[in-house]
Formats: structure tokens, sequence, C-alpha cells
């Protein structure tokens, strides 16, 4: 059985794999660093969290969906004391991506080290379509 997938490839690494595969009525979207459009990467957590959920949002907005249409995410945090020290603010940041209380599952995972030393957090998730 073959499966019918629409892919949205773009960045530096679009040769190798995709920012975005959807798969019928799901999307899943490849983790998210927190670097900016001009690829500028802050050391201040709050804004690679907000970077990287517009990195997300770009994903979402070549299949035609918003924020609303999260139903999953994961983050990927090179230091877990530091999110839960900054939990009020980085999740205060959070909820103004979404534009409210995110109605989402979510899954915080401890790394090591992500695809750069600079970054932080890098943010995955699943919309449905």
């Amino acid at each position: 059985m073959t499966i019918k997938k629409e892919l949205y490839q773009a960045g530096a690494f679009k040769d190798f794999f995709a920012q975005g595969v959807r798969v019928e009525n799901t999307l899943y979207i490849a983790g998210q660093v927190g670097s900016d459009a001009d690829g500028n990467t802050p050391d201040d957590l709050e804004q690679q969290v907000t970077n990287a959920y517009q990195g997300v949002i770009s994903v979402l907005k070549e299949f035609g969906a918003t924020m609303d249409n999260v139903v999953d995410e994961t983050w990927f945090v090179t230091d877990v004391a530091e999110v839960m020290a900054k939990v009020g603010p980085v999740f205060v940041a959070r909820q103004k991506i979404y534009g409210k209380i995110p109605e989402v599952a979510q899954t915080l995972v401890g790394v090591t080290a992500l695809v750069s030393p600079k970054y932080k957090v890098e943010i995955k998730c699943i919309a449905h379509l």
C-alpha cells in the first residue's frame, strides 16, 4: 500500500528532509529551533521558544492551517532545570503564540544536545487538518 504524502521542503536542509509532511488529514511538522527569520539565535530561552513557534506557524501556513490545528507538541530542551525555573514566562510566551491556553498534548524531553550548541529548544508538532 502506498501512502500519499504532501511535502513542504524549505531551508538549508531541504534536500535531506521535509519541514512538514501531510498524510491525509494529519500534518507532521519537523522540529523547529530558536533562530529568528534572519538566522539569529538569542541566548534567551523565552525568545528561542517564540522563534521556534514562528517556524511552526510558517509550516502550518503552507498547509492552510493555524496553531488551532496543533494537537500534539514535543519540546526537546538542553536544560530541563532552566525550563522549569522559567516555566511561568515561557508558558506565557507559548500562550501568546496560541492566542489562548493551548489545547494540546505536550511532552518535554531533556536532551544532551541539539543540532547546534546555541539552541536551547526544538519544538516538533502534529496537527490535525
